[in-house]
């Protein structure tokens, strides 16, 4: 399939299109400067195709599926070595675009290089949404298609409702595919981080939850 950039490498409008994107793409750069320097501790906000994104307060579903997820894997990472597992505060810095996902993780290359004091991270090799009303279209779609460009091997999904997990991995396209939409007493294991399973239920219920670290942690 044929690029976009190839396409307009071929119009005769082409010098018109780039000072026209350039001057889009030099305001984006003074927003997005200004986005930096208002940051205020503990607000969870996002600077998205130009416009920062401010969140409201999570749902208690939401908030227990993130919290049930982070102590999976904090532990298990912890207990083996193998990386940092970050939470939604985590300002993961791409391209264009700046995210706070509810969980990611970084392998022990990219976890070494992290400082004390350092706010704005690459990156990461696995991110997880979960889902709300007001974040589902950019979690299924701007943030879809920036964690596979910015080459983040896996992303999950999490559906706090529904009680699902929908697993991705990064093809050699640099597209996601699916790898399972999983709920209840089906097994969610990760590519990346080695070894990590549970079961769907440990990521919505806190006794599940409890059940699968103490099988994790064997």
């Amino acid at each position: 399939m044929e690029s976009v950039v190839h396409r307009l490498a071929r119009s005769p409008r082409l010098g018109l299109i780039y000072h026209e994107l350039d001057t889009l793409w030099q305001r984006e750069v003074l927003a997005r400067q200004a986005f930096y320097d208002g940051i205020a501790d503990g607000v969870k906000t996002e600077f998205i195709n130009g416009e920062t994104i401010m969140h409201s307060p999570d749902r208690s579903a939401h908030v227990m599926a993130r919290m049930n997820l982070t102590n999976l894997l904090k532990n298990y990472a912890m207990a083996n070595s193998l990386g940092l597992v970050g939470d939604e505060k985590m300002l993961i810095c791409l391209t264009r675009n700046d995210y706070m996902p509810d969980v990611v993780f970084f392998e022990p290359e990219k976890a070494a290089k992290i400082t004390p004091e350092q706010m704005q991270f690459p990156a990461p090799d696995f991110v997880t949404e979960v889902l709300s009303p007001s974040t589902k279209r950019r979690d299924r779609g701007v943030k879809f298609d920036d964690y596979a460009a910015h080459g983040i091997e896996e992303y999950w999904i999490l559906d706090p409702v529904a009680e699902t997990v929908e697993i991705f991995h990064l093809s050699t396209t640099g597209r996601y595919l699916p790898a399972g939409k999983l709920k209840g007493d089906q097994e969610a294991r990760s590519l990346v981080i080695k070894g990590f399973k549970a079961p769907a239920r440990a990521f919505f219920d806190e006794a599940a939850n409890l059940t699968a670290l103490k099988k994790l942690l064997k």
